[in-house]
């Protein structure tokens, strides 16, 4: 989450004014996350959280996204549901971007998270990637293999300038991806962002997920290759075994893994560290002057695919069969 797109008082009160749940009594920037424009609201009627949408959303995918977080609640799982203005919509515009207001879910995120944490994301990638299997849309990962090499190009003349020798590096990754990449994995809906800080925990519990606006079909197994960069490396950058250990037993105990996923394992977590690399890269070197956002440091992925590149199979995770 992000501001990029400030909104005047008098344009929040008549977007709201759309809606059945009373007037505006605040509305404050949200300045975590870099996608989005992102505000808690606060009305007559509770909290909400208020999303102008920028950047890399397509407005022709938004019907995905808010049409998986309705499909999702009722297959069980806690995730934001878009609130239907007076005309029975959830879409709407504001400040002249597309706009959406959707319910305020409690908890919090995971600062430090531990293994018993790590256990309970597994569980719930996996109870959402059984969930999606009835949803009736589809959604192709433009963030997958194929639009690598494109986010590459947009920032190799000036990649070194993050560290010297990363635009040679990430070429020479891209090559490795290309020849090695797995195909025909079992596939279906994904999150593709579940990061701690879209994940919430309230009483010793996990209480949610958030945050839909990457969500696609691909592989089951790199959206989990996604989850092990995201939750099981220490601030120094060293893997925590017994972290990766819990993620992929919490993940198996509602789905099991193939042979082929297992195989793939150590290929799909380098891509995907890969992944956040370029885009952070992107972010870092292409900041919103004056934007309430903290874009988040490529350097991390430079490290955690370093760890990928030594790791030989998926026992380096964590996963013992």
């Amino acid at each position: 989450m992000a501001v990029y797109t400030d909104v005047s008082d008098e344009d929040l009160a008549a977007f709201v004014a759309t809606y059945d749940i009373g007037a505006v009594l605040s509305c404050k920037g949200i300045a975590e996350g870099v996608e989005n424009s992102n505000y808690l609201l606060h009305t007559q009627q509770g909290s909400f959280i208020l999303t102008l949408y920028e950047k890399r959303v397509e407005e022709g995918d938004l019907p995905f996204f808010l049409g998986l977080m309705e499909h999702l609640a009722r297959r069980g799982l806690t995730c934001p549901q878009p609130v239907l203005n007076r005309a029975g919509v959830a879409l709407g515009r504001l400040a002249g971007r597309p706009a959406v207001i959707v319910t305020f879910l409690e908890g919090m995120s995971a600062r430090k998270p531990d293994a018993r944490q790590c256990a309970m994301v597994g569980e719930a990638l996996g109870k959402l990637h059984l969930a999606g299997a009835d949803f009736g849309m589809t959604r192709a990962n433009s963030l997958s293999i194929a639009g690598w090499a494109p986010l590459f190009r947009s920032i190799e003349a000036r990649a070194d300038e993050i560290l010297p020798g990363l635009a040679v590096a990430v070429a020479q990754e891209l090559a490795q991806l290309d020849a090695h990449w797995p195909a025909g994995l079992p596939s279906g809906i994904i999150h593709a962002d579940l990061f701690p800080d879209n994940v919430f925990f309230l009483s010793g519990e996990l209480s949610g997920l958030i945050d839909f606006y990457f969500a696609c079909t691909d592989a089951f197994a790199y959206d989990l290759a996604i989850c092990l960069n995201a939750w099981c490396f220490e601030p120094d950058a060293s893997f925590n075994i017994t972290k990766g250990m819990a993620l992929i037993k919490g993940y198996e105990q509602i789905r099991k893994l193939s042979d082929a996923e297992v195989e793939a394992l150590p290929w799909l977590a380098r891509g995907a560290a890969l992944r956040f690399l370029l885009t952070r890269s992107v972010d870092w070197l292409n900041r919103s002057e004056g934007a309430l956002v903290r874009p988040k440091d490529p350097l991390e992925y430079v490290k955690k695919l370093r760890f990928h590149q030594r790791a030989d199979s998926a026992r380096d995770y964590g996963l013992m069969r």
